[in-house]
């Protein structure tokens, strides 16, 4: 659920703790998929038979798929200014992948607002969030990173 505030209340969000995402299966249809939109087909990743032999005892995501997968996971609980134009992802800093997503395991991102800086344009602001992809009955992260987007909002 995406909420809409205020551009002072949007602008003051640094440390509010957004709700988690829904649950999403990392299944092998899907890890197929990205491995064939980057050309990275390597066992761990889409061979079931000879990765149940390696130390993952079966195949696992892209660490990239799950970096790709904050896309459509934050955007199930955002917050966003009045009056918003769009939303440009910006980049990503401090990216850690700290355990592998197993293929079936059901990931979600929890998601921290640091802060709300001005861009380099009038009614440019940059949302910089901490977010952890976390695997469900799993107590490490499968990754943590801090994501910057670029906020347009209409004066």
């Amino acid at each position: 659920m995406t909420i809409t505030v205020s551009l002072d209340e949007f602008l003051s969000s640094a440390g509010r703790q957004l709700e988690p995402s829904d649950w999403l299966l990392v299944d092998q249809q899907r890890i197929n998929r990205f491995a064939d939109a980057t050309n990275d087909h390597q066992f761990i990743h889409v061979d079931p038979d000879r990765a149940a032999h390696s130390a993952f005892g079966g195949t696992i995501a892209h660490g990239f798929l799950t970096l790709s997968l904050l896309s459509f996971l934050n955007s199930q609980k955002l917050i966003i200014p009045e009056h918003l134009v769009m939303a440009l992802n910006y980049g990503s800093d401090r990216v850690r992948f700290l355990l592998p997503v197993n293929v079936n395991d059901r990931v979600r991102s929890q998601q921290q607002i640091i802060d709300v800086s001005a861009g380099r344009k009038a009614g440019h602001w940059l949302l910089r969030r901490a977010i952890t992809v976390e695997i469900e009955n799993r107590r490490r992260p499968a990754m943590t990173a801090e994501t910057l987007t670029l906020y347009v909002v209409e004066r």
